[in-house]
């Protein structure tokens, strides 16, 4: 059975950092393009970073400069640092990831910031 299992989240100060993973198991097939979403209570999911197969890298404007995405296949597993965090990083981050043909969502890790 086909696993993505996010981690790393926590309360933090505004200003510090984070790294968050996202590693999959139980897949003949090594993560291929992988996304991070988030969620804040009340709001929508909202795509923050992408990482293809490759290594290629995007972001969308509210978190660029701020959130570095990541890969080690060695560990199948993908990354997202969150520096500078600010109170609204806080949300439910998720990690989308492509094995084989199909995406599969984990089941979230909970970032909070206190200003």
């Amino acid at each position: 059975q086909v696993q993505v299992v996010e981690s790393g989240g926590g309360l933090v100060q505004a200003g510090g950092s984070l790294i968050l993973s996202c590693a999959a198991s139980g897949s003949i097939f090594r993560i291929n393009v992988a996304n991070w979403y988030r969620q804040a209570p009340g709001n929508e999911r909202e795509l923050v970073a992408t990482i293809t197969g490759s290594g290629t890298t995007n972001y969308t404007t509210p978190v660029k400069g701020r959130f570095t995405i990541s890969r080690d296949n060695a560990k199948n597993t993908v990354y997202l640092q969150i520096d500078s965090l600010k109170p609204e990083d806080t949300a439910v981050y998720y990690c989308n990831a492509k094995l084989g043909t199909r995406y599969y969502w984990g089941q979230g890790t909970q970032v909070t910031v206190s200003s």
